[in-house]
C-alpha cells in the first residue's frame, strides 16, 4: 500500500526559535537554513526540524505522570557519556532521577525532554 503522506518536518514550540535552532543544530550537526525571531528551521539529510516562537511558552515537565509532555526525541549515539557531556555543554539539563543505564534523559534549553540512547540498541 502506498502511504498517502510522508513526514517532511517536525516543528517544536519554544520561547526562542533561533536559540532552539542553534542548540539542535549543534546536537544533530544539521544546518540552520532559516532563522528569524518567530521561526527557525534546520535541514537534515532526509527531514527538517522547525521551531516556532510561542509567547508565554510553558515547557513540559519530566517525569510527567499526566502525559502532557506529548512526545520526546530519541537520539542514537555512539558514546553515551561523551554525548551527554556535549549536550550539557550546549545547554541541556539532565533530569533526576535517570530511568535506566542505557539511555539518558535531558531537557533542551526550551525544556523539551529528549533521550540519548546507545546506537547499538537500535540494531
Amino acid at each position: 500500500m502506498t502511504a498517502p503522506a510522508r513526514l517532511a518536518m517536525l516543528t517544536l514550540d519554544c520561547p526562542d526559535a533561533p536559540a532552539s535552532a542553534t542548540f539542535w543544530s549543534a546536537m544533530l550537526g544539521w544546518d540552520v537554513v532559516h532563522s528569524e525571531p518567530a521561526y527557525a528551521m534546520l535541514q537534515g539529510p532526509t527531514h527538517a526540524l522547525g521551531f516556532g516562537t510561542v509567547e508565554d511558552y510553558e515547557p513540559p515537565v519530566w517525569p510527567n505522570p499526566h502525559g502532557s509532555k506529548q512526545f520526546h526525541l530519541d537520539l542514537a549515539v555512539a558514546d553515551l557519556d561523551a554525548a551527554l557531556a556535549t549536550a550539557v555543554d550546549l545547554g541541556a539539563t539532565p533530569v533526576d532521577p535517570q530511568p535506566g543505564e542505557t539511555w539518558r534523559v535531558l531537557l533542551d534549553p526550551a525544556g523539551h525532554p529528549f533521550c540519548l540512547t546507545k546506537a547499538e540498541n537500535w540494531g
